[in-house]
This record gives C-alpha cells, sequence and structure tokens, in this order.
C-alpha cells in the first residue's frame, strides 16, 4: 500500500539514538554520577534532620514549626512597619 504512513515511535528513536551515541554516554555517566554524589554524600551534610534530633512525636515537630512561621511573620511585619 502506498499511501499508507508509519507510525513515529519515540520508544525506537530514543533506544537508537542511545545505542549510537559516543560523546553522549561518556556526559550521561557522568550526570549520573555527579546526581549520586549530591544526593547520597552531600545531602545528608548540608541537610541534617534537625527537627528530627530536637524532637520525639510529630506533635511537637508541628509546634515548633508553627512557631518559628509566626514568629518570623511577626518579625518581618515589624520591619516593614519601621
Amino acid at each position: 500500500m502506498e499511501g499508507e504512513t508509519q507510525k513515529f515511535n519515540f520508544y525506537s528513536m530514543f533506544r537508537d539514538g542511545f545505542r549510537n551515541m559516543t560523546l553522549g554516554k561518556t556526559l550521561w555517566i557522568l550526570v549520573i554520577i555527579k546526581l549520586i554524589i549530591m544526593f547520597l554524600i552531600l545531602r545528608p551534610f548540608f541537610f541534617p534532620n534537625f527537627l528530627g534530633s530536637k524532637f520525639d512525636d510529630s506533635e511537637d515537630k508541628a509546634d515548633y514549626v508553627r512557631q518559628q512561621l509566626i514568629e518570623r511573620t511577626e518579625s518581618e511585619s515589624e520591619d516593614k512597619r519601621n
């Protein structure tokens, strides 16, 4: 049939593209290594579990966060008045 067109297949396009990649594979490996370093190694050092270490249950954590938000909002509104 001459009038029949082939349906575009995204999967085969990406599969063939990644299969024929040379420099891109190296760059993807570097990106994956960088993400692993950022999330698995650096995250615990820069974002420690502050609330988990200070409070035992979720109610105390919620009260602390609520109090901090109220205090910051009050101090910001006082700064705007002055």
